[in-house]
């Protein structure tokens, strides 16, 4: 077993302060406590505890790999994914993860208690200081730059933590970024409420390859998600935009009602859920698509859903989280080992992470106008307005998604549009609808050689990530 921190309160002093034990925040930990670097992890709850965003990305297993914590994932009996299976319009079709060329032919449906549990306790186990049921309250500045924070603990214990470097991984709370910062804001486009819950009793999906996710679009405004987890529930969750998501429950008058007519509109995951029965109350979370205006500062870096978070089509919230976090680690790691100065990691973290999330923006965007027989909401509103574009590099992020593609002269037109053209055309042998074969992982590439150096600077992840120069 992992063992418990050696005192009942936190370290006077540490050299990274981690805060949040989700998925970015027990990486980051573990990545730089496995190099011998004091890392401090604070987590106000106790875990395990709930948290939604269940289907996991193949370009996740590498990143496991990174840290070690590969095989407690392997070994821990989660259903292992390997594909999608979209119901879109008036089409049906599937996309296995079996290709050429993808970085792992499966990812996992995990339930989000047990996997973020299991990552903890990894952190743990590396030689990080995790301390759960700890607070922090209040964060003590040197002119721009956040040296120390004052916490407390549910135990009754209080005090002071000073450090080098600040990594916030407090989710969607935003401890740093969103509340000290105010740097937060959130996409006019993807005004979205999503409404989930499980269901026990449900059949595999026909037709589709084992494991896989579900995404079922609607008549009129929305979609839903059915993801198969171990203990035997389904997770579905119906995802719409405010406006007819608050309409819509006026007039049915509950959430339930709502859910329930949504569902009788999409007649193949109806039929799916036929000889199924509920287990337990819905669940709702609304305007969840934002982005911090910086991912860094003096001192400090933001992983994570601390940062950014997109819309969950593309299930891409747990890959952004630890890929951000490997990112991190290996920017403090490479200042404190001396290897590069701190403005050069930043602008390493900033460019590599926000052109990432820049990548699956434009992504997710052009997904949701890529299918026939979808409502004006979907075909014109989620379109990125300027306001949405509004401090991004948008056509660099459009030659990084079209990797390879020798047509300079799309860069030059509206990114969105330009994507929607490539996603729409066909990789060679690949179907010729849904994403033409393209896929996430294939948009997600590691800055892990000079050739993709980003900032002057690349990823050297062997024995421990680090930075290296590309010159």
């Amino acid at each position: 077993m992992p063992e418990e921190p050696k005192g009942p309160e936190a370290p006077e002093a540490t050299d990274v302060l981690v805060i949040g034990g989700g998925p970015a925040g027990s990486t980051a930990a573990a990545l730089l406590a496995r190099q011998g670097f004091r890392a401090t992890l604070m987590e106000k709850d106790r875990f395990p505890r709930y948290h939604v965003g269940e289907s996991l990305l193949p370009s996740l297993l590498p990143l496991l790999d990174v840290m070690g914590a590969r095989d407690l994932i392997e070994e821990h009996g989660f259903v292992r994914k390997t594909g999608a299976f979209y119901g879109w319009g008036r089409e049906e079709w599937s996309l296995g993860f079996d290709e050429p060329g993808r970085p792992a032919a499966y990812s996992f449906q995990v339930i989000r208690s047990e996997f973020d549990h299991i990552l903890l306790r990894h952190a743990r186990s590396q030689g990080a200081d995790v301390r759960e049921g700890t607070r922090v309250r209040r964060i003590e500045w040197d002119g721009d730059r956040p040296a120390a924070v004052a916490w407390s603990s549910d135990d009754g214990h209080h005090g002071t933590t000073a450090f080098r470097f600040l990594v916030d991984a407090t989710g969607r709370a935003g401890l740093l970024g969103a509340r000290e910062l105010r740097t937060r804001r959130f996409h006019d486009v993807f005004r979205n409420v999503a409404a989930w819950g499980y269901w026990r009793g449900a059949p595999p999906l026909p037709c589709a390859p084992a494991g896989a996710i579900g995404v079922f679009s609607l008549r009129d405004n929305g979609w839903f998600w059915a993801i198969p987890l171990h203990d035997g529930t389904l997770s579905v969750g119906l995802v719409t935009d405010k406006g007819s998501f608050n309409r819509a429950r006026q007039r049915a008058g509950s959430v339930e009602v709502l859910y329930r007519e949504a569902l009788a509109e999409c007649p193949r995951l109806a039929r799916l859920l036929e000889g199924a029965r509920p287990a337990g109350d819905l669940r709702v979370e609304s305007d969840y698509s934002y982005v911090s205006d910086r991912f860094c500062g003096p001192g400090y870096f933001l992983a994570g859903d601390a940062a950014c978070f997109l819309d969950p089509l593309l299930s891409t919230g747990v890959h952004l989280a630890m890929y951000s976090a490997l990112l991190g680690a290996a920017s403090i790691a490479g200042v404190l080992r001396g290897d590069v100065d701190e403005r050069g990691a930043r602008d390493f973290y900033q460019t590599a992470y926000r052109h990432a999330y820049e990548r699956l923006l434009l992504l997710v965007s052009a997904f949701y106008r890529i299918h026939d027989g979808r409502d004006t909401y979907f075909r014109t509103a989620q379109t990125l307005s300027h306001r949405d574009q509004r401090d991004l590099r948008l056509h660099e992020s459009f030659l990084n998604v079209v990797t390879g593609a020798d047509d300079l002269h799309d860069a030059q037109q509206d990114p969105v549009e330009a994507v929607h053209r490539r996603l729409t055309q066909p990789l060679h042998g690949r179907p010729s609808h849904g994403l033409g074969g393209h896929g996430t992982s294939q948009m997600l590439p590691l800055p892990t050689d000079p050739a993709r150096a980003t900032a002057g600077l690349y990823l050297h992840l062997e024995p421990h990530p680090r930075l290296r120069r590309a010159t």
